[in-house]
Order: structure tokens, then sequence, then C-alpha cells
């Protein structure tokens, strides 16, 4: 491992952190994501818009008629960090209308590797910058309250993005040149930055290192990308120049569009969450068929506003979220539900066509003495009440007779088996 990252300020740093919280009201902040500026350029709606599907646009910033998303500009200096301001972004789902993101936008001038370390509470880590003035509940201002970590759908831990460019005397991340392969130390920066650790904290096995690396998106020869399922970061390859070098794109590019990727893809996971947990108790309580039929609307929904594996034509925002979601799991996640959704919808069937069966067959059982009486005394000419009352008798006695035979017993246990779950 390469060591001396603890000590690295690079010659530009951001972190863009994001936590769960609920919403206690609608923001009467500006609608819209936060509109960070480069000369002419504003990244507002209309721009981050034309990078993606119609589908994820509406996901990622609503619509006039039904806002997702609002900023807030701010100024907070704190500890070496700037707070540049904050957005939340609503993520409702069938069950937890009130949840939302919100989006910590800073950049750092110390150390950035301890900060990340420190957010992500590791053991002889420094204390959580997130507090005093910087701390969300101060910040959200009764709008909205960090969910705790215990919550079945919130983080654990803050979600950190970060992002850092190189001096000259960084020789771990940088490239000899443009055509010459990284040198290994690059990938350890660059773990260390998603990760939020450090050797100690997190001493990779060398058997496996080289597979953790792999998973690196490579943006071009200038900058790399690594998500992993607590953070994501950045690094650059070359030298930053300073104000009108690439990275200045670069930056903002990791603060808008990719970290919108990185946004759908925790959205993504929430409602897979919620899904997994409402099939798991499909079968509490009565009512099958409604639990089922629930459960399938949900999936559709999700399915047609929510799930998104090409989010975009511009490839490296794709790979994010298809990183993101090799993190977590979730396209096999996502199967396992489809199949057994499917499964409990064939139960279901299944049931539904034993009680038609059974209703069936009870009145193939009631009708036929019931009408072979009935037919005889009317061949006879039978027209006597007693006689009437004795044939309606007799075939009471035959319906019970046959409800005892091995039928009979199959036809009440079918109409049994359909009235606990499938009511």
């Amino acid at each position: 491992m390469t060591a001396g990252l603890e000590a690295v300020t690079g010659a530009r740093q951001a972190v863009t952190v994001v936590l769960p919280v609920r919403l206690t009201g609608t923001p009467d902040w500006p609608e819209g994501p936060f509109p960070f500026e480069l000369g002419s350029r504003r990244t507002d709606t209309a721009t981050r818009a034309t990078y993606f599907a119609p589908a994820s646009a509406r996901v990622l910033y609503g619509s006039p008629e039904r806002p997702r998303r609002w900023y807030r500009l701010m100024a907070v200096d704190h500890d070496g960090l700037r707070l540049h301001g904050m957005e939340l972004l609503r993520t409702a789902t069938a069950r937890h209308q009130d949840h939302a993101l919100v989006v910590l936008h800073f950049t750092v001038e110390r150390p950035l590797l301890p900060l990340l370390r420190a957010i992500g509470h590791r053991p002889t880590a420094d204390p959580d910058p997130l507090a005093g003035p910087l701390a969300p509940d101060v910040l959200l201002g009764g709008i909205a309250e960090v969910r705790d970590g215990t919550d079945t759908f919130a983080l654990a831990r803050p979600y950190t993005v970060a992002f850092l460019t190189p001096e000259a005397r960084h020789t771990p991340a940088l490239r000899s040149h443009p055509t010459v392969v990284l040198p290994p130390s690059a990938d350890v920066w660059l773990w260390q930055l998603a990760s939020r650790s450090n050797a100690t904290d997190f001493p990779l096995a060398p058997e496996t290192a080289t597979d953790q690396f792999h998973d690196a998106v490579r943006i071009s020869a200038d900058w790399s990308a690594l998500v992993l399922r607590h953070g994501a970061a950045f690094l650059g390859h070359r030298t930053d120049t300073g104000h009108g070098d690439f990275y200045d794109f670069a930056a903002l590019h990791a603060r808008t569009v990719y970290l919108d990727a990185l946004l759908l893809g925790a959205l993504q996971r929430d409602h897979i969450d919620e899904l997994t947990d409402e099939l798991s108790a499909v079968f509490d309580g009565t009512r099958l068929a409604r639990r089922v039929a629930a459960l399938e609307r949900n999936i559709a929904y999700f399915r047609s506003t929510y799930w998104r594996q090409h989010l975009t034509a511009h490839g490296a925002a794709n790979d994010l979220l298809l990183a993101f979601q090799a993190q977590h799991r979730l396209p096999a996640r996502f199967a396992e539900i489809l199949a057994e959704a499917a499964d409990n919808s064939r139960l279901v069937q299944n049931q539904e066509s034993q009680q038609i069966s059974g209703a069936l067959g009870v009145l193939t059982i009631l009708g036929l003495p019931l009408g072979t009486a009935l037919g005889i005394l009317q061949v006879l000419g039978d027209d006597s009440v007693a006689h009437l009352f004795v044939g309606l008798g007799c075939s009471v006695l035959a319906t019970v007779a046959a409800l005892t035979t091995r039928y009979g017993r199959l036809v009440l246990s079918s109409l049994r088996g359909g009235t606990g779950w499938g009511r």
C-alpha cells in the first residue's frame, strides 16, 4: 500500500454529502437542482435535463406540476470547510411519502482523507465536521429532520462524493504520460477516498486489491472515478494548472450530472428496499390476493418510473449508475423480486381456481339430489306438500352423505383453502 494521502491537500477539493431526511413541510426554496455556474454555463434544470432521458429527468428534477427538488444558496465557513449551498430531493415511496435526501455542497481547504474519515465516523478519526454551524438539523431549519441511521431505508452513515485534483508533487496519483498506464498508487488513493478509509481502517488484501480497483471508471486519461457502497470519489491524474484548466469542467460535472446519476441509484435502492420489505410481509394476515395485487402495482410503478439502467447517451453517467447498482446488487435483487412476485401471483390464481372449482362442486352436490327429488315428484304428478318435504329431506340426507365421500371432502377442502390467505 502507498501511504501519504492522510497529509495531502489537493489543488482543488470538493465534497458532496448526501443524508436521508424526513420532510416536515414543503420547502419554500427555489425549485430545481443547485445551479452551479462555469462562465456562461449554468447547471439549472433545463441544462441538466438535456443529459438524461425524459423519464430520468422527471425523477431527478420533477416538473412544475409535481416538484421534487429544491435548492438554497449559502456561504458558511467552518473548520476548513466552505458550504456553498444545499438541495433537497424528494424520494417519496408508497409507504414513506415524506422521505427525501439532503445534498450539501462543500469545498475543502485541508487534507481531504482525514475529513472523509471523520464524516464516516472511522475509529481514531477526527470529530465529525458536520457539527456546529454545519449540523444538518441547524441548516435545514425545521424544513426537514435527519432520519435515524437505524431506519430501514436510511443510510447508516452519510454518503460522500469526493473530488481531488493533484499538484505536481502528488506523483502517486499522476500519469507520467497520457498514453502510459496509471501507477498502482493512483488506484490506492482513489479507493481510500471512495471508502473513506486508510490502510489501518481497512487494509486491502493483496489477493483481492486488483478486483477492487477493476471497478474504477476511467472517464478519460485525465481522471477516474470509483463508486462504493458508502461513498464515491473522483481523482485527477495530471497536474491541475488552476483556474481555466479542464478540471473546472470536471468538477462541475462531478457535482451535477455525475452526482445525479448516483442520486438516481439511491432512489432505486430505496424503492427496492421497500419492495423487498413489502414482499416479505405479503403472507402476514389475510387477504393475500389484495396484498399481491398491491405489490404488483408497486412493482409496475417502480419499473416504469425509476428502474433505468440506460440513463443517458453520455457514457460516464451510465457507468457510474451501473457501478452503484452493482455495489448494492440492485439488478439481482429486482430480478428476485419479480420472480417471487410471479410465484405469489400464481399461488393466488391457483387458490382462486380452487375456490371456483369448489363452489361448482358444492352446487353440484346440493343441486343433484334436490333436482332428482323434484323431478320424480313432477313425473309422478304428486302435488302433496308432505311428499315434497319428504323429498327435500331425502335430498338433504343424500347431500350430507355425498359430502362425506372423498369427492365431497375435496370440495370442502378447496373452499377452506381459499377462505384464509385468498380472501
